[in-house]
């Protein structure tokens, strides 16, 4: 499982969240809708990693995902995307 996050998503998220770089920012499972596996969704938040299972590092920010959530991503890999049209970031599993 790879992670993938574009220069302009990670702009985004130092925009919304008001970060200072470096940051860390962790993806995580939750019970929701919108996800590739019905029932739950991807969540994000600014998070220090304990057990990390992927990371991805661009522009002073690292994007991580912790092994207990790694059974939502086998066999795909997480491309993150900004959605220009809407300016939210785009998730897609490939």
């Amino acid at each position: 499982m790879k992670l993938h996050v574009t220069n302009d998503t990670a702009e985004w998220y130092k925009s919304e969240f008001d970060l200072q770089t470096p940051a860390r920012l962790r993806y995580y499972v939750r019970y929701g809708f919108g996800g590739h596996i019905p029932g739950f969704s991807l969540g994000v938040r600014v998070d220090t990693p304990n057990e990390m299972y992927t990371s991805y590092q661009v522009d002073g920010l690292t994007f991580f995902i912790e092994a207990k959530d790694a059974w939502y991503f086998e066999e795909k890999d997480l491309f993150v995307k900004l959605n220009k049209a809407k300016n939210e970031p785009e998730f897609s599993y490939e």
